[in-house]
């Protein structure tokens, strides 16, 4: 049995939040795995500041005791390591792109995508536009720059351009609204995205493993959402805060998402649709891309999360065990698939 030296990448050199937000994450990974003899793992940290720690554990005692290294000392500690596989756990925007060119320069190999995917996935204009271009249906939408005035006919989504878990993020149905929703979206974005609302329907997240080149794609998980009362997810259906004031996932309840049956008839047209979203995207080992289902059974692509903790919280991790794969042996095999050089692909999306 071969026994995996894993790095996790955790923090955000952007904010509390995201650092917060990663930790949970790799946290719950490496609590799940820690009696699996196949990991041991290590941990690289980075806080808003930029400077890096290298701590046993995540919890807040070892970050606070562990010593600080600016960032040439951390390369060189990093190089140091006798790390097989790094698992980037960064969530915030440098963190998915700078630290995983970090990783690529320093030749440490890691699971999942490139920087070149992960900013093109953050972007969610031009998400839409290559999976537009590869025949994936989209919701009619434009961007807009402080100063822009929208031009769709309502009802809109408005949303940040480049910005995730439903962050100002809002659903406008009249003129009046207009002003508070662009400002909440400027609030996290320079520019902002109005989408056409699609009328439920439902939402869809689907999976995608790739393997050897195959594509297989997983079941799919539904969010609960209705036309009067929840017409669309917002950042308090997803992330929420414990009575300790700790970050918790308020989507894992089994009132708030579910797993779809293989039977069920919006299965094969989403699965199709993400199957040319991963190809699309140039995505590597895996991709996540959300889909609104209209009242026709037609799926909508929303936006791609291209990334995965390998933590029971993971909607990945459930998706892959309602397929019959456990925590432990998806980690396993997408490390064999990553080290046996499966990830040589070409840096460009492909059509």
């Amino acid at each position: 049995m071969t026994t995996w030296n894993i790095l996790h990448l955790v923090g955000s050199p952007t904010s509390i939040f995201h650092q917060e937000l990663s930790e949970l994450y790799a946290r719950g990974c490496a609590e799940a795995l820690a009696k699996d003899d196949r990991f041991r793992f290590v941990h690289a940290h980075v806080s808003p500041d930029g400077l890096w720690r290298f701590p046993p554990s995540l919890g807040a005692a070892a970050l606070a005791a562990s010593a600080t290294y600016a960032l040439p000392d951390a390369l060189a500690k990093l190089r140091d390591l006798r790390i097989d596989i790094a698992l980037p756990q960064m969530f915030c925007l440098r963190g998915m792109t700078e630290y995983r060119g970090l990783l690529d320069l320093l030749g440490i190999t890691y699971l999942g995508n490139r920087p070149l995917q992960m900013a093109l996935a953050a972007d969610k204009s031009r998400a839409r536009a290559l999976v537009r271009a590869a025949g994936v249906d989209v919701p009619a939408g434009e961007v807009l720059w402080p100063g822009d005035a929208p031009a769709m006919p309502l009802p809109v989504v408005v949303k940040p351009n480049d910005a995730d878990n439903s962050e100002g993020v809002s659903l406008v149905r009249s003129i009046d609204q207009y002003p508070a929703a662009l400002a909440g979206a400027f609030a996290h974005s320079g520019s902002v995205l109005v989408e056409k609302y699609i009328a439920l329907g439902r939402e869809v997240r689907c999976g995608v493993i790739e393997r050897q080149g195959v594509l297989t794609c997983l079941p799919l998980e539904e969010y609960r959402v209705d036309e009067t009362h929840r017409p669309i997810r917002l950042r308090e259906h997803k992330l929420k805060r414990n009575s300790a004031d700790r970050l918790e996932l308020a989507a894992k309840a089994q009132s708030e998402s579910w797993i779809v049956n293989s039977n069920d008839p919006v299965v094969n047209a989403v699965w199709h649709a993400a199957k040319q979203c991963h190809t699309a995207l140039g995505c590597r080992q895996y991709s996540l891309c959300d889909f609104r289902v209209d009242p026709n059974g037609t799926p909508f692509f929303l936006e791609a999360s291209l990334y995965c903790s390998f933590s029971p919280q993971s909607v990945m991790v459930n998706m892959m065990q309602a397929a019959g794969t456990p925590l432990a042996n998806f980690l396993d095999q997408t490390i064999e698939e990553a080290l046996a050089g499966a990830l040589k692909r070409p840096l460009v999306p492909q059509h």
